[in-house]
């Protein structure tokens, strides 16, 4: 059996999915459902990457221990993945075991072999991007890529020999020109390595979270080297004798363009060629979604949109069911821009969408031929009969194409081979004009055009599946395929081959139609109404009630002892006295602009009812008052001794 083997990049996991990392989610799902139709071994890879610096800071951010922040998120995103209808075989999280132990197995080996070498690191660094520059790469000071600022980093590091293979890399990418894809992302990263391939800095000072460096545990491995082993340990890496490991390489890995030159095309094979294991057979860079303005849609900016919220939308102004939403939104990301371009996502976009494609050609087709054999044939599809075949041409176009498509990762190119198909379809319906016959008591050529147009549905069907599963599968169960027991494969993917005598369902039309101008007056009304909302809010001075604020416990208490939180440079775990039996441990953010000494023995103010949380693994039973905007600047303490306990009002 010929086997597939496609991967997604890993995710971090600082928020929910949005409609740009659900992109390459939905394309590589097609992708997987179109290889299983044709019987092949499919492998879909997709999962979390959950050691970044900045998952860290979102866990503290929200008062909770990393693997308490992540495990919570990593739920959202297979609970969405779910609801998107993405079917992977494989769903890995870098925090995994399994996964701790190849990424250890991979740097050890490399450090044997001299490939990797331990540095002195100065530089900056980017948290968001989790990716280290050098001063000319920045942009007005800037990371290049998502232009917020960078810190400056200078300590002892770890490096992977990468120049060493820059030109075997490039003679590879030369010899087999569909490696790298689409076309101008192979000049990219042919120029990026022309350009002159440094040696890439693959450890950090150990934070607490992360995995350890063999034989240094004062270093973590740098998250991108750790997450791109991920194709690895799914294949049973460093097994090489496991049952799974006949599944190497990929045949096909997604990722962002933004991801590919310094990541996946270069470091990536790089390490690859120092293991003497096969590269990926292509790597694919997809393009962003992108606002109106042009702004790339990211979880940092603010800017992104809930693929699951879009559907309920769609849903709720179409009247379509949900799982039928779904598949709209799934259709519309990858008909409406050719993959590997950047595209603009707007909901008049995709109502657009679903009226012209979806309601007016699908949906006219089905909404057509289901109710003619139910008046013309109860319901029961007739023997074709002579004259039988009128669409066969069109549905062997359209195979054709959409496998020629596939293959060369267009979407886009093979949807519109479809609605070729169904544009022949609707015309044959016309053409053909079945109520005439019916009236003129031509049975023969009735028969033969109404078995067409059913097995042109069926075929739909099956050309649909990967991209509309759950469409797919309404129309098979109309169809009464379902019924049959007729299990949809690719190889009946061809004219002919829908059984006569099935008991059709015509059913609620599936798609439909938005009154346009209505919805979208109504969603501008809703946005600007939001948005006069937000501009009185902010315009409007916050301010409490006189009981709001007594609900506050404030009391002063002396700091007992104090040192750092494990694992964090800015945090300090201390105990307070408050004149309880046992004095209160506290966390604080106070590590970077407090020495510990000037904290000791100092009377603070502490929020005392706050409720308790656990903070990189401490528990932290109030908080401790400061004052400054965005950093802490001076502590809150009194003029004058007090005994411990007092409360402040």
């Amino acid at each position: 059996m010929k086997k597939f083997y496609i991967t997604t990049p890993i995710y971090y996991v600082t928020d929910k999915p949005h409609i740009g990392n659900s992109y390459p989610t939905i394309a590589a799902d097609v992708l997987a459902r179109f290889h299983r139709l044709r019987e092949e071994e499919v492998f879909f890879l997709t999962g979390t990457d959950e050691h970044a610096t900045k998952i860290m800071r979102a866990a503290e951010a929200q008062g909770k221990g990393t693997r308490e922040f992540v495990d919570d998120i990593v739920v959202l995103w297979r609970k969405t993945w779910e609801r998107m209808h993405v079917t992977y075989d494989r769903f890995i999280r870098t925090t995994e075991p399994e996964h701790i132990a190849a990424v250890q197995a991979v740097v050890a080996q490399l450090q044997e072999q001299g490939d990797i070498y331990l540095d002195e690191y100065q530089g900056w660094y980017c948290v968001p991007c989790e990716t280290f520059f050098r001063e000319d790469d920045l942009r007005e000071g800037a990371c290049p890529d998502c232009q917020r600022p960078v810190e400056q980093v200078a300590q002892s590091a770890y490096f992977f020999r990468t120049s060493a293979y820059a030109e075997r890399l490039l003679r590879y990418i030369e010899e087999n020109p569909e490696f790298i894809q689409p076309k101008t992302r192979r000049r990219e990263v042919v120029s990026f390595i022309e350009g002159g391939l440094r040696d890439a800095c693959i450890s950090r000072k150990h934070p607490g979270w992360g995995i350890a460096m063999p034989g240094d545990p004062e270093h973590s491995v740098y998250v991108w080297v750790d997450a791109l082993i991920n194709y690895l340990t799914a294949a049973g890496y460093p097994d090489t004798e496991s049952e799974a490991w006949h599944r190497w390489p990929p045949d096909l890995q997604l990722m962002g363009k933004d991801i590919l030159t310094r990541f996946h095309a270069t470091i990536w094979p790089a390490m690859l060629m120092a293991l003497g294991l096969p590269l990926p057979r292509r790597l694919f860079a997809h393009g962003w979604w992108v606002t109106d303005t042009g702004d790339k849609m990211s979880k940092s900016r603010g800017n992104v949109m809930d693929p699951w919220e879009i559907a309920h939308e769609l849903a709720e102004v179409s009247g379509a069911t949900t799982p039928v939403a779904v598949d709209a939104v799934r259709y519309f990301v990858l008909r409406e821009v050719t993959f590997g371009l950047d595209g603009s996502f707007s909901m008049s976009g995709l109502f657009g969408r679903f009226n012209a494609d979806l309601a007016n050609d699908l949906g006219n087709l089905l909404n057509r031929t289901l109710p003619l054999i139910g008046r013309y044939r109860q319901g029961v599809v007739p023997e074709p009969g002579p004259g039988a075949g009128g669409l066969a041409e069109a549905i062997e176009q359209a195979r054709a194409a959409i496998e020629t498509r596939l293959e060369a990762i267009d979407f886009r190119g093979a949807l519109e081979a479809i609605w070729e198909m169904l544009s022949a379809g609707n015309k044959f319906v016309d053409t053909r004009e079945p109520w005439t016959l019916q009236r003129e008591s031509k049975e023969v050529e009735l028969d033969a055009v109404l078995y067409d147009l059913a097995d042109c549905l069926r075929v739909t069907a099956l050309f649909i599946w990967p991209f509309m599963p759950a469409v797919g599968e309404e129309i098979w169960e109309r169809l009464g395929l379902k019924a049959a027991g007729i299990v949809p494969t690719w190889k009946d993917a061809e004219a002919g081959r829908l059984p006569p005598g099935l008991q059709v369902e015509a059913g609620r039309p599936l798609f439909p139609r938005i009154d346009l101008e209505r919805t979208m007056q109504r969603l501008q009304a809703e946005a600007d109404k939001a948005a006069a909302e937000e501009e009185t809010e902010e315009a409007k001075p916050e301010t409490i009630s006189y009981e709001q604020f007594r609900q506050l416990d404030l009391r002063t208490g002396k700091v007992v002892e104090i040192e750092r939180a494990p694992g964090s440079d800015k945090l300090y775990r201390a105990l307070v006295d408050l004149g309880e039996e046992t004095p209160r441990q506290i966390v604080a953010g106070l590590a970077q602009d407090f020495p510990p000494e000037e904290l000791l023995g100092k009377t603070v103010v502490i929020v005392a009812n706050l409720e308790p949380a656990t903070i990189r693994g401490v528990r932290s039973m109030g908080m401790l008052l400061a004052a400054g905007e965005k950093k802490p600047v001076a502590l809150v303490t009194t003029d004058r001794e007090c005994p411990v306990g007092s409360v402040v009002r």
